[in-house]
């Protein structure tokens, strides 16, 4: 569906061949799978070379003339940067961050115990502010967030479904205030509408943790760069694959090179892939998980 929205700019055969091959990945057929697991070569045409400028290479195909288009909401709202983890992601708009040359405000959270849990007055004393501000949990936003003007962002929560504010919402910030920022909308159906988006307070969802915490923030986090999982259900005309390290969940390959319109606007790095080949990467697919689903 999403290659016949691009497919202006592709022949039909070139759709289909390409339709064709990110099905094969979905459905794991590639290769001899040894437990769950094979190998996928990547053509060279949407290949950006392992070398010293290639994770430059791979922001300037997904970005270009960055800092023309920062008002440009269309620019934006048509274009990601995908990694499997958060820390990747972190990266990747740490780096555009500090390329944009724009008005910067920094907010800082409020954090606290959860106060229904049990023993929550031992736990304060346990946990002073200063190590829950340095816990990165997701679904939460940082406890550090900066902010510049034009930048995309993306919705943590959701605030206002029936004005289109839900949980993966993208928007540009335009305007700053001291508990409340100014944006327009990317992506849905009130697309351009200006918005208000407030502070809140937010609980993890984290069971690793031997209590839980919660966190008084705006529920945003920038979005230059997306995880794979937080870009299930988007359509992008750019996108720009980082793998610094092999995908390891079930069908995650799939989604991250499902989310374009066409193969033209697909680029993907490729690195510390151990013994493999410079073009090949690692597609996990778990027949098991299609044992139960009825046709």
């Amino acid at each position: 569906m999403r290659l016949l929205q691009g497919s202006s700019c592709s022949s039909a055969s070139d759709i289909a061949e390409f339709s064709e091959w990110l099905l094969t990945i979905g459905d794991g057929k590639f290769g001899q799978p040894v437990n769950g697991e094979s190998e996928i070569q990547i053509p060279d045409e949407i290949l950006i070379k392992n070398s010293e400028t290639g994770f430059e290479d791979l922001v300037n195909f997904t970005y270009p003339d960055l800092l023309r288009n920062m008002s440009n909401s269309e620019y934006f709202r048509e274009r990601s940067i995908l990694a499997p983890t958060i820390e990747l992601v972190g990266k990747v708009n740490d780096y555009m961050m500090y390329r944009v040359s724009a008005e910067e405000r920094e907010y800082l959270s409020s954090d606290s115990i959860y106060k229904e849990d049990d023993n929550v007055e031992s736990e304060l004393d346990a946990f002073p502010p200063e190590v829950l501000n340095a816990m990165n949990c997701s679904g939460l936003p940082p406890h550090k967030l900066s902010l510049k003007i034009g930048v995309p962002v993306i919705l943590m929560r959701n605030i206002d479904q029936s004005n289109g504010l839900c949980n993966g919402t993208r928007l540009t910030v335009k305007r700053f205030g001291d508990h409340v920022i100014q944006c327009t909308v990317l992506t849905g159906t009130k697309a351009g509408s200006a918005v208000l988006i407030p502070r809140m307070t937010m609980n993890t969802n984290n069971t690793n943790l031997p209590f839980q915490f919660q966190r008084r923030q705006l529920p945003i986090c920038v979005c230059f760069g997306m995880t794979i999982n937080k870009a299930q259900g988007q359509t992008l005309g750019c996108v720009g694959l980082y793998l610094p390290r092999p995908l390891f969940s079930h069908g995650q390959l799939y989604v991250a090179l499902s989310r374009v319109k066409s193969k033209q606007g697909l680029r993907i790095l490729i690195e510390n892939h151990d013994d493999l080949p410079s073009n090949t990467t690692i597609n996990a697919v778990y027949e098991e998980v299609f044992d139960n689903i009825t046709p």
